[in-house]
């Protein structure tokens, strides 16, 4: 065990975090994401929404404040309504970083999208379109 290592994050999802580099995306996906069909490095964490796996990648790992967009959700198909989730995901993600932008990406386009993203860490969300993809920013070291 570590000191300040969130309890919800695994070994697995520690490490892959530490192994990405600046601008690296990472998708937390919900539990209905085809995950396997569009990365090789999948990460599960059944049983666990993405809000609180969310808030603890958000202790360790800063977004891409380089980037015009720190985060990116799949818009939603036409006559679907706008997922409620997304205002948890503003919320936990300006509280962490005040100046964020998130940016949208066309259903089919997220899915081929995703392929590229470092890993994707399919949770047990049940909200739909409750998938949301993080740019990692620099890590400063505190003096």
């Amino acid at each position: 065990m570590l000191n300040n290592i969130p309890k919800e994050l695994s070994p697995e999802l520690v490490k892959c975090l530490m192994e990405m580099g600046h601008g690296d995306e990472i998708l937390l996906a919900d539990g209905n994401y085809p995950a396997l069909t569009n990365n090789d490095r999948v990460i599960r964490a059944d049983g666990l929404g993405v809000p609180t796996l969310l808030e603890g990648i958000l202790k360790l790992m800063p977004l891409d404040t380089y980037s015009d967009y720190q985060a990116i959700l799949m818009e939603t198909v036409k006559g679907d309504p706008r997922p409620d989730i997304w205002d948890t995901y503003k919320k936990d993600i300006g509280d962490a970083f005040p100046k964020y932008n998130i940016k949208t990406i066309e259903r089919q386009n997220f899915y081929e999208y995703s392929k590229g993203c470092f890993a994707i860490i399919q949770t047990g969300e049940t909200a739909l379109y409750g998938n949301l993809i993080l740019k990692k920013g620099v890590v400063i070291p505190k003096d």
